[in-house]
């Protein structure tokens, strides 16, 4: 059954408006949406389109409504007895604030902070690209790779032929001593404690020398966010000691972060990625605005039957058919 009524507050995503208004119609949700006065226009524009097609076809006028006033965000937050989710969508801080400001659950990430292990038994050929993609391809979304953490055994090979790669195309290389060190020849900044941690959104990484396995899945579980995390190695065991130690919603072998993504998880539009293990995790679609209620239907049954010496037996044969109400008010 539906989640109720669920709050939106984006910043300057107009397509944010269309992805989860549908969402909210499809699971049966109504849904109150904020957006950044950045795209104000296109937000009125996409809910009156929305609006009219549901009016069109008899759907309630309530169940969207669009917010503009700023002030009308802390209203929306106060709402805990009418509102049963916030969703918000924004930076790092926007998310903060919302989180901070509300009782509702809310469900997101406040940060992206996404890292690679290159194991020493990785192919580094894949490596470098798979760094390369995590890092390039879009440096300013949430599942782009900030830390690179690579295991002391491979970190001479590896790191200069990343590095060139980095170079090439204008990538800040913020390094430990370490790595440092093996990159000497080239223009790199030595990483600060501000560094491990922290969410670029641009064309700069962290880069990190470890010593073994374990040290990696340590410093993820310390430094990052539960986002999306990603170890290239192709020795199996331990890539299962990394996707089973990492606490993070989302867990890689051999692939890149940007993977991370309803779509291309299959599961089509998204409202956001949780990093929450309640109520939903990683890529939240239309299973994650949905809860679960038990019907019961009998026929004057009581519990006293069930207890003592003559108890009836609980029969708990599995139940395959979906149930119907229509059938089931059809069947006289």
């Amino acid at each position: 059954c539906p989640l109720g009524v669920i709050g939106v507050v984006f910043e300057a995503r107009p397509d944010v408006l269309p992805q989860i208004s549908s969402l909210c119609l499809k699971s049966g949700n109504a849904v109150i949406l904020k957006g950044g006065r950045e795209a104000a226009n296109i937000n009125r524009a996409l809910y009156n389109v929305i609006r009219e097609a549901a009016d069109k076809v008899g759907i309630p006028r309530g169940w969207i409504q669009l917010l503009e006033a700023r002030e009308e965000i802390l209203e929306l937050l106060k709402q805990e007895d009418l509102v049963d989710l916030i969703v918000p969508r924004g930076s790092n801080e926007f998310v903060r604030f919302v989180q901070e400001n509300t009782r509702i659950p809310v469900l997101g990430h406040s940060s992206g902070v996404c890292h690679i292990y290159v194991d020493k038994a990785a192919d580094l050929a894949k490596a470098v690209e798979v760094c390369f993609d995590a890092k390039v391809q879009y440096p300013a979304v949430c599942n782009a790779v900030e830390c690179i953490l690579v295991h002391k055994d491979v970190a001479q090979t590896f790191l200069p032929k990343l590095a060139e790669r980095f170079v090439k195309v204008g990538v800040e290389m913020r390094c430990c001593p370490r790595a440092k060190e093996v990159l000497r020849g080239f223009d790199v900044k030595e990483a600060t404690e501000e560094d491990w941690g922290r969410e670029y959104l641009d064309l700069k990484v962290a880069i990190r020398v470890v010593d073994s396995l374990d040290e990696a899945i340590d410093y993820i579980n310390r430094y990052g966010s539960k986002h999306t995390d990603s170890i290239i190695t192709e020795d199996k065991l331990a890539a299962l000691r990394f996707l089973t130690g990492v606490d993070s919603s989302t867990v890689i072998h051999n692939a890149s972060t940007r993977f991370s993504d309803g779509y291309r998880f299959g599961l089509g539009a998204e409202v956001g990625i949780s990093t929450s293990k309640i109520h939903a995790r990683g890529p939240v679609g239309l299973e994650g605005l949905v809860t679960y209620k038990y019907i019961l239907l009998g026929s004057g049954q009581i519990v006293s039957t069930y207890i003592g010496a003559d108890a009836k037996k609980f029969k708990h044969r599995r139940l395959d058919k979906v149930w119907s109400p229509e059938e089931w008010i059809a069947v006289k």
